[in-house]
């Protein structure tokens, strides 16, 4: 069984590579990359595969039974037709499985909603395509908060507008192992996933960061305007006022889900503070 995960050389997606090569070997994976060489480090196959270029998967899908369609980047619009590249040869090429990275998030009402509608249009592109599908529906990933720790020192807080609002986290290295399971077995075929982990506050998470890396951080909850005003000053006006809607869905209980973590994966997911202690340890 040949299984191929695209955008291969982005964070989500070497972690599906490198739990699949422990499943499968690594003469069963195929990586697919915009940029090949970023990629070349597994000592797997690498092609090529631009979201963009509906020419380039009639070639990577090749003598492919499965594939990872890893959500791309792009603005939500965009999204929607470079997804739609990949499922179209994936059908024509004779791939049997296609299993989609999505998102858990609000539909409407805040600045992220349109990437999240994105994503649900292709949800529905892949349970219409014909093939065997699985989605699984990503929480928020921890790890740009640990990236952003020498920040959080720094100010010695975290600062956001997710109030009280609970957000259940998940990290890429949970979401790699997870979508290792769903490719390779059958029992999760036609199933959506919430694949995310505990739900927590903002307070609590700063209590997990203090525990794990014994700082004194605090957290001051901010409105929704101060916070994208000054997030759009640092990260620009799209990026920005995204991040300020995905902050906004957390206050308003967006990100508050049942988890099908263990349904899916066949154990519990890692606490905040486990998954804190993988990072570290890399």
């Amino acid at each position: 069984m040949k299984i191929a995960v695209t955008s291969a050389s982005g964070k989500l997606g070497a972690s599906v590579v490198k739990h699949l090569i422990n499943e499968i070997g690594k003469e069963n994976v195929i990586g697919i990359a915009r940029t090949p060489d970023k990629a070349k480090h597994f000592g797997i196959e690498i092609r090529k595969g631009d979201y963009n270029n509906r020419q380039d998967f009639d070639v990577a899908l090749q003598g492919v039974d499965a594939v990872l369609l890893v959500s791309g980047m792009d603005e939500p619009q965009k999204r929607i037709q470079q997804h739609r590249n990949v499922i179209e040869a994936a059908k024509q090429n004779g791939v049997k499985k296609i299993v989609y990275t999505s998102i858990v998030g609000a539909e409407e009402n805040n600045a992220f909603s349109p990437v999240v509608q994105s994503n649900r249009q292709t949800e529905k592109d892949v349970r219409d395509s014909g093939l065997v599908w699985v989605i699984g529906r990503n929480g928020i990933y921890i790890e740009p908060d640990l990236e952003y720790m020498d920040t959080y020192i720094k100010d010695g807080e975290i600062r956001n507008c997710a109030g009280d609002g609970k957000c259940t986290y998940t990290s890429r290295e949970e979401l790699g192992y997870a979508y290792a399971k769903i490719l390779t077995e059958e029992k999760h075929n036609g199933k959506v996933y919430n694949l995310v982990g505990e739900p927590i506050t903002q307070s609590q998470l700063a209590e997990c960061i203090n525990q794990v890396y014994d700082t004194n951080l605090v957290y001051n909850p901010i409105s929704v305007e101060a916070y994208k005003s000054d997030r759009k000053a640092e990260l620009g006006d799209f990026l920005g006022t995204v991040i300020a809607g995905i902050y906004e869905g957390i206050k308003n209980d967006a990100n508050d889900v049942v988890s099908d973590f263990e349904k899916a994966v066949g154990r519990p997911h890692k606490s905040t503070i486990e998954m804190m202690k993988v990072y570290n340890a890399k």
